[in-house]
């Protein structure tokens, strides 16, 4: 989130109509709506690595892997465009949003980070279908993965280390999700690799 729009109450219905005429996506809590920031390359890279993954792994399954612009919703508090999705039970009629997601990823940056891992964690981690909740650094490589099984305690993966996504049945390696990841910490790991 970047800022917000402080307009006084917005109910449910007026942000989901006002959403689909908007040119700047903005996620909705607690009545007020929140304008959302730009994304950098490296951000993008992150979102398209995971999200093809989870994508090719689901394939010929009931679960849909979606990326930056399908909102989750909070009961009637929240709307948030989570970075990636995986929601494996049609939950709704309605095009633009699940109430029922399996894994949620959110990319963490400066602007972002904060709402990341307090307020989108708490409420997220209410969702009876959520497994997973994964932060990825764009800036670092750090992979933090919040289970369900594992009582929400975090644990975290760095290059060389491989991730198993139980909901889905995935492992994968924190090198493929910073395939093309430009930070210090992929670079260092990749010339020691070379030399």
């Amino acid at each position: 989130m970047l800022f917000s729009q402080r307009t006084g109450f917005i109910s449910i219905a007026d942000y989901l109509e006002s959403e689909l005429n908007r040119d700047i996506k903005h996620e909705y809590l607690d009545g007020q709506i929140y304008a959302m920031a730009g994304a950098s390359k490296n951000h993008q890279r992150i979102i398209l690595n995971i999200g093809s993954i989870f994508r090719g792994h689901l394939r010929g399954t009931p679960c849909d892997t979606f990326a930056s612009d399908i909102k989750v919703r909070i009961g009637d508090l929240a709307f948030f465009y989570p970075d990636v999705i995986v929601a494996c039970q049609d939950d709704t009629d309605d095009n633009y949003y699940t109430e029922k997601p399996t894994i949620i990823v959110e990319v963490l940056s400066k602007s972002t980070r904060r709402t990341d891992e307090t307020t989108k964690r708490r409420l997220y981690q209410t969702l009876p279908s959520l497994q997973e909740y994964v932060l990825i650094e764009q800036d670092i490589v750090d992979v933090e993965v919040c289970r369900r099984s594992q009582g929400w305690l975090p644990e975290h993966y760095f290059m060389g280390d491989e991730i198993t996504f139980a909901a889905i049945d995935l492992t994968l390696s924190v090198n493929e999700i910073y395939e093309r990841v430009v930070n210090d910490d992929v670079t260092t790991f990749l010339r020691g690799e070379t030399s």
